[in-house]
């Protein structure tokens, strides 16, 4: 037999359920994606700075001066999302010798110093530039760095080395690429089993394309002087991947202080050169990292509560401008009801996600704030916008339940601890899924 309890929480769930259908479904649009980009600028070449886009094309300022190391320069900042949930940049440390820089940080603005890595090619008078990050599809992570016996003078040739334990503390000794002298600025990606290096000619300064189905060669130019009609006086080559499976590659006119892209379905044609609005003639020498938020999944829109999956009578709700999750019911005062309730609406930052407005502070939205959930005023700016936009997901505890996906930190769920909200890193353990998992329920309020 039913206890009375079970059998109230039972009805009162159906009443829930049948509110929840009778109320607007937002239309998920799939994974959102968000471009990290990291960068020196033409007037520093110490201190790094850090911007984010929607699109790949309009790029906003997260911070300026984000990162200076100890010593040195932060030339060819390259940034990567390692499996512990840290970024990591690795990048030029000067002009001559033989280090290249090594940087963490759990949320892309604020960042400490690893380490400087000696290569142990060329000594204090070779240069070591331009490292990027390359993870192969096999998992293996490589940084793949331009290197010059005789400075900066000399021809340089690309060399990888690759991380020997999982905190990419320990490295290989370096290793011909196979390519060249004369060649700089090495960007290589993967489609299926061939390799595509991008790199730039330094007599010639066109952007040039090789391939091969090893990293270590032999590569085959495939794209040579000026085979994609960008001109000359081009380097940082940097790729990304679109969602619509085409490639964007950035590039550097440098002589002239202007950044550009193009785009490509194959990697062999690519369109004409576009102009990047808002970063030519600031940026310099950067890579872009793309990360998707969410899934699929569609969150009831309008006036709704969150319920706890593993604590059913506690209900997200803000205290004190924080957020918990509290037990609250239809026999709370009105206040607490009106903290548990939210008007779901399109996300500030992506219209493929969810923002949450409070229904009693209507300009106020939870956000994150050092993965502190809170609730504030809506400043209006890009970061706020990124920081109070989730995305859906369906739920990691299953059973129907939903899951919140950080826009702005990828992999980050929106979750409670010890009751209090936080957005965390996504762990395996079923205790992370419970926590991170709500079910979208009819307003308390």
């Amino acid at each position: 037999m039913r206890s009375p309890l079970l059998i109230a929480v039972t009805t009162a769930l159906a009443v829930v359920t049948s509110a929840v259908a009778t109320q607007p479904v937002a239309s998920a649009a799939g994974p959102a994606p968000h471009y990290l980009m990291t960068a020196f600028t033409n007037s520093s070449e110490s201190n790094m700075y850090v911007y984010d886009s929607p699109n790949a094309t309009s790029f906003t300022q997260v911070r300026a001066n984000a990162y200076t190391p100890p010593s040195g320069l932060i030339r060819d900042p390259s940034v990567i999302r390692h499996t512990d949930g840290y970024y990591y940049i690795v990048y030029t440390t000067n002009w001559t010798g033989d280090t290249i820089g090594f940087a963490r940080s759990a949320d892309y603005v604020n960042w400490t110093f690893l380490r400087n890595i000696r290569v142990g090619l060329n000594g204090a008078t070779g240069s070591t530039w331009a490292p990027e990050w390359f993870k192969d599809s096999d998992g293996s992570v490589h940084v793949i760095f331009s290197a010059s016996t005789a400075g900066t003078a000399g021809q340089f040739r690309p060399y990888r080395i690759t991380a020997t334990n999982g905190d990419l503390s320990a490295w290989t000794s370096p290793v011909a690429l196979g390519i060249p002298a004369n060649y700089i600025d090495s960007f290589v990606v993967k489609t299926g089993t061939t390799y595509h290096n991008f790199l730039k000619n330094e007599t010639t300064k066109y952007i040039e394309h090789a391939t091969a189905t090893s990293l270590n060669g032999p590569w085959t130019f495939v794209g040579t002087g000026n085979w994609a009609g960008w001109g000359s006086g081009l380097e940082g080559p940097a790729l990304v991947r679109l969602p619509d499976g085409r490639w964007r590659i950035y590039f550097d006119q440098y002589g002239q202080k202007r950044y550009f892209y193009a785009d490509s379905t194959n990697l062999s044609t690519f369109g004409a050169k576009t102009e990047l609005a808002g970063l030519s003639g600031t940026a310099r020498h950067f890579t872009v990292l793309r990360e998707d938020s969410g899934d699929s999944t569609a969150v009831p829109t309008g006036s709704r509560s969150l319920r706890s999956v593993n604590y059913p009578d506690r209900y997200l709700r803000h205290r004190d401008n924080l957020a918990y999750v509290e037990p609250v019911s239809s026999s709370s005062s009105a206040s607490a009801r009106q903290d548990a309730t939210f008007t779901v609406v399109a996300g500030l930052a992506n219209s493929a996600c969810y923002s949450f407005r409070s229904v009693n502070f209507p300009n106020r939205y939870l956000r994150h704030y050092d993965f502190r959930v809170r609730l504030d005023t809506n400043t209006g700016d890009a970061v706020f916008a990124r920081d109070a936009t989730f995305c859906g997901r369906a739920g990691l505890a299953g059973g129907g339940s939903t899951s919140f996906e950080s826009y702005s930190h990828p992999g980050r769920y929106l979750r409670h601890y010890g009751f209090e909200v936080r957005v965390d890193w996504r762990t395996s353990d079923t205790a992370f899924a419970n926590d991170a998992s709500f079910t979208v329920s009819a307003p308390l309020a």
